[in-house]
């Protein structure tokens, strides 16, 4: 088992857990993850690794409630057991030579982008950090934002911390004040990931994308994982998942992220369900 040795609750959906894993702190990089299961009846799900102390020997993940795993995540407590905490797992972010990097998080994302603006931040590179959300009630990690970046803009869709609008404005405008990134690193929904690579791709600035499609086994075996890049398919699990994003078919992406959208919610129902009766969940 794996104990989980801190939890916060980051808003009403999101969670940080700093979770005991010596062997996967030893070697863990940014841009990549692991994949857990809460129980020996649960499913297997894939989280990006947030953060690593190497001399703890923690993994720091950050997830979303959204199914029934995430929820059955969600409800266990410090002290508790993860059962199975593997990894790390993917192809760490390559961030050497970057001097200059706009990095994007959108959402949950930012929890993902945050580590790889640290990374930056911390080798020496100006990093400026944009992260959208919906509303200000959403924002997480803001003073961890501002302590990676030499530049740090949060915005919600409705204004309610004060600005206004899209990631993608932000970006626009960074641009067009004659900031000169080296990469731009975009992470959150896959909807913001391609209208930023839309942004970049006419002034050929670099961009990366992290892509986190359904993914079972995590070495490539399954295919479920499966993404066209520069028309050829690739596995997240293994080739990923960091990608240029002027190479992903994201209309194709989305398609097959939707794929288990109305299963995972009753899942998720049922789980909810048979907590609240006080039976087992797994059952």
């Amino acid at each position: 088992m794996f104990r989980i040795v801190t939890k916060k609750v980051l808003n009403p959906q999101v969670q940080l857990m700093a979770v005991e894993a010596p062997a996967v702190a030893k070697k863990a990089k940014p841009g990549q993850f692991i994949i857990l299961r809460v129980n020996d009846e649960g499913e297997r799900i894939p989280l990006t690794i947030a953060g690593f102390d190497r001399a703890a020997g923690t993994v720091t993940i950050i997830f979303q409630v959204v199914g029934k795993t995430t929820r059955a995540l969600s409800e266990l407590e410090e002290g508790d057991g993860i059962l199975d905490f593997v990894g790390p797992l993917g192809v760490p972010s390559h961030l050497d030579g970057i001097r200059k990097a706009c990095v994007i998080g959108g959402g949950l994302g930012t929890a993902i982008a945050w580590p790889q603006a640290k990374a930056l931040h911390d080798q020496g590179a100006e990093v400026h950090m944009v992260c959208g959300f919906r509303n200000q009630d959403l924002i997480i990690l803001e003073d961890e934002i501002k302590a990676a970046s030499d530049r740090a803009i949060v915005t919600t869709d409705d204004g309610s911390n004060g600005v206004k609008g899209f990631v993608t404005d932000q970006l626009k405008a960074l641009l067009a004040e004659g900031n000169q990134y080296d990469v731009v690193i975009a992470i959150g929904p896959l909807i913001m990931m391609k209208f930023v690579s839309e942004v970049t791709r006419p002034l050929g600035i670099k961009t990366i994308v992290s892509l986190n499609p359904v993914m079972i086994d995590g070495t490539g075996m399954c295919g479920g994982c499966r993404v066209t890049v520069g028309g050829k398919t690739k596995f997240a699990c293994v080739d990923g998942p960091d990608f240029d994003g002027h190479q992903v078919d994201f209309d194709e992406a989305m398609r097959r992220s939707s794929m288990y959208r109305d299963e995972e919610k009753r899942s998720d129902e049922l789980h909810r369900c048979r907590v609240g009766l006080g039976g087992n969940p797994n059952a």
